[in-house]
């Protein structure tokens, strides 16, 4: 990794080494938009140790093994699940942030319940959720596979939304 200045410091260009030095500073470091990769692990005894936020912003996008990898995503639903319960065991007071995508191309009434269920396990305190939509030279309008029709993308984004609430509603009374 190279170094770099930070402040009168010079810090490697780790996530870790990074975060260790804003922790330093005495004010509020909160993780917005990290990708869940293992590396994240590395910093929640910062957050147990109040040197940093108990706070997540990371984007799931989905649970289904198979959406994962229409989306070219490298997490798998069950070892995300299982980091989260890791994160929480280090740190009780972690607060999880995500966004999920409903009505990918390809996405099945099966791939759908697997990411509600996944969402009860998860038991994410915030989440939003976004209505796939084709975006121009996006490789999602490529794949071949059969787009989710504007109906059953709508309901799919209620019924998530529902249960989300009721999920962020347990998670606020604790």
């Amino acid at each position: 990794y190279q170094t770099s200045m930070f402040g009168d410091r010079e810090v490697k260009a780790k996530f870790l080494d990074l975060a260790e030095e804003l922790g330093k500073l005495g004010i509020w470091i909160r993780m917005h938009y990290v990708y869940p990769y293992p590396h994240v692990a590395d910093v929640i005894p910062l957050m147990a140790d109040g040197k940093i936020l108990p706070y997540l912003d990371i984007p799931f996008q989905h649970a289904s093994p198979q959406v994962l990898k229409n989306m070219r995503r490298p997490a798998h639903g069950e070892k995300t699940l299982e980091r989260i319960r890791g994160w929480r065991e280090t740190c009780p007071d972690l607060a999880i942030r995500s966004t999920f995508i409903v009505g990918f191309p390809g996405e099945t009434d099966e791939d759908f319940e697997i990411l509600l269920d996944w969402l009860d396990e998860a038991k994410i305190d915030r989440a939003g959720c976004f209505k796939y939509e084709p975006v121009k030279g996006a490789r999602s309008n490529d794949l071949g596979l059969e787009q989710v029709p504007q109906e059953i993308k709508e309901a799919r984004w209620h019924r998530f939304m529902q249960r989300q609430q009721k999920i962020s509603a347990t998670q606020l009374a604790k």
